[in-house]
């Protein structure tokens, strides 16, 4: 960050003009505006709240803390609930981490040294202890602010999940809530009651417009694997939790007019971890063609022999081939032929057996092709991992057509819950000709990653037009879900229940990762319940294509269970 723009204090003094450097702090977009007149500076999480009387560089200082506490996960509901309640608690603790994270900063940004703030607190936990004690705490400069427990609860809940009906009736909290958390003359247990802030009307619907475009990601460091590891991308460091850049910006110039505010489509559940339950009908599942024209100079596709001979080996209907010379039983028909022609003085082949072997293969494969914007990410080499999925997909496409199967193709991205998008490269009615792979060549990757609803939604449509005993979905993916509202755990865990779902309504899944630096673990959390494997190419993966295909396929003699008992 340039050091004139740091201190230059002739510029004008507008909090808004601070946006960029609260959110390269802070890890995920933030506003910054003016706080209440008389108001301390806070943050409810996704809006920095600054004195507008103050000179620019009091305004930098408010914006530097509060900002460093959002990117050091300082104001995370399971601290802030903790200080709800306790102002006195709450005044010790940001007195505390404060000081951590302004410390922890200035290893990283020179420019944060001349606040001249020094710590030994290692972790937020150590600050939340010691705040909650009773040993002697320096009271915080007043351009730290305050901490307002109920602003940062209400955000959270506003951005993370949809009103219940508890949420709607009129309840009060026994443990009393100030809308100004940091009044120090409230004493510790005050029992004042206050309305929680119920999440909706306008407020939300504003916030969840303003976090449309952005989002923030982390990356593992452990080395790509899969359940059998049969390659791996480059290596990564964990080096915090805001490494990766923001999402690409969202644009859709491929799609129906009216889909990325939710319209038509299908209503999909979600699974809810930290609740141990489903959201039913929670995300907006649209699939619609892509009718933007394609150049058809772009319909090249990469062949791949290896892949084309170990498919055709996957065979997964009996068949039986009469009249053999040896096999598993007697052939009546063949016997009886044999009988009359030694009574007629022939002596033919004795091939009166019938011998059962897999053969038919009777198998619909619908192809998910991740088309987010973190698609963009690249491996060593500078190649997108996008570009990797997208070879990926045509190579199966054309491979699988060839061999008989019924073949479908279609990408997804999200823009939030109620727009969740799968446009179709390639219907199973379809043909994988010049025009329907250069539009798949052509396809830019955008928006986000809500994976457990593109995953219900392709199984949907497999399930229903794919009209074969044998269906298996095939998702190309660099295995990190993200979405407004959907990350971490949650959006793990969601993923990996959607897989669950499809496998127990005998849809066979196998999920592949080409090209990406996710973790070992992280793709275990989310590809875990089905058969997955990740590797730097395509290619690296062909040599055992078809033991991936048959260990995902296996799954399907298994008995059908509910998945949401």
């Amino acid at each position: 960050m340039s050091s004139a723009l740091w201190a230059n204090s002739s510029m004008p003094s507008s909090p808004d003009r601070f946006r960029l450097l609260a959110t390269h702090l802070a890890g995920t977009a933030v506003e910054v505006t003016s706080a209440p007149p008389g108001q301390a500076p806070y943050t409810d999480g996704l809006v920095i709240y600054v004195s507008a009387d103050d000179d620019p560089g009091i305004l930098r200082r408010q914006i530097v803390v509060q900002s460093a506490l959002i990117g050091a996960a300082s104001l995370d509901p399971q601290i802030v609930k903790a200080l709800r309640g306790r102002p006195s608690v709450a005044s010790r603790y940001l007195a505390i981490e404060g000081r951590r994270v302004l410390a922890e900063l200035a290893r990283t940004l020179p420019l944060a040294a001349e606040f001249g703030v020094d710590s030994s607190v290692v972790s937020s936990a150590e600050s939340l202890q010691i705040a909650d004690g009773r040993a002697a705490v320096a009271p915080a400069p007043a351009w730290f602010g305050v901490i307002k427990p109920s602003k940062l609860l209400a955000s959270h809940r506003e951005s993370g999940s949809r009103a219940t009906d508890q949420d709607m009736r009129l309840q009060f909290d026994s443990v009393a809530v100030d809308d100004e958390d940091g009044d120090e003359n409230q004493p510790d247990d005050s029992k004042i009651l206050k309305l929680f802030e119920a999440p909706t009307g306008a407020r939300a619907i504003a916030n969840f417009f303003s976090r449309m475009f952005r989002g923030s990601r982390t990356q593992s460091d452990q080395t790509a694997g899969a359940e059998a590891q049969l390659g791996s991308a480059r290596r990564v460091h964990r080096v915090g939790p805001n490494v990766r850049p923001l999402p690409t910006r969202i644009h859709f110039s491929d799609e129906k007019p009216g889909a990325a505010i939710g319209i038509g489509g299908a209503l999909h559940p979600e699974w809810d971890h930290h609740r141990n339950r489903y959201r039913p009908d929670w995300c907006r599942v649209i699939d619609f063609p892509v009718t933007t024209p394609a150049d058809v100079s772009a319909a090249g596709v990469v062949r791949d022999d290896v892949l084309r001979r170990r498919l055709s080996r996957v065979g997964l209907s009996p068949r039986v081939l009469r009249g053999r010379p040896d096999g598993d039983e007697l052939d009546i028909e063949a016997l009886i032929d044999l009988f009359v022609d030694l009574q007629s003085g022939h002596s033919p082949p004795e091939h009166v057996y019938n011998e059962h072997r897999k053969l038919a293969r009777n198998l619909g494969v619908l192809v998910l092709l991740d088309a987010s914007g973190s698609a963009t990410d690249t491996d060593s080499d500078g190649l997108a991992v996008h570009e990797h999925q997208r070879r990926a997909a045509a190579t199966l496409a054309v491979t699988l057509e060839e061999l008989g199967d019924r073949v479908a193709v279609y990408a997804f991205r999200s823009h939030g819950r109620h727009a969740v998008h799968l446009p179709a490269i390639k219907t199973f009615d379809q043909g994988f000709g010049a025009v329907a792979r250069a539009r798949l060549n052509q396809l830019q990757p955008s928006g986000y990653t809500r994976l457990g609803a593109g995953i219900r939604g392709a199984g949907e449509i497999l399930k229903s037009e794919a009209g074969t005993p044998n269906r298996l979905l095939v998702v190309l993916s660099d295995g990190f879900p993200y979405d407004h509202g959907y990350e971490g755990r949650y959006a793990e865990a969601d993923a990996s229940k959607a897989l669950e779902e499809l496998r127990a309504d005998g849809v066979a899944c196998l999920c592949l990762s080409l090209g990406a630096a996710t973790g070992l673990d992280a793709l275990e959390r989310v590809f875990g319940s089905a058969s997955h494997a990740s590797a730097a190419t395509m290619t690296d993966l062909s040599p055992q294509m078809d033991e991936l295909f048959l260990s995902a396929l296996a799954e399907l003699a298994a008995p059908a269970r509910s998945a949401r008992g």
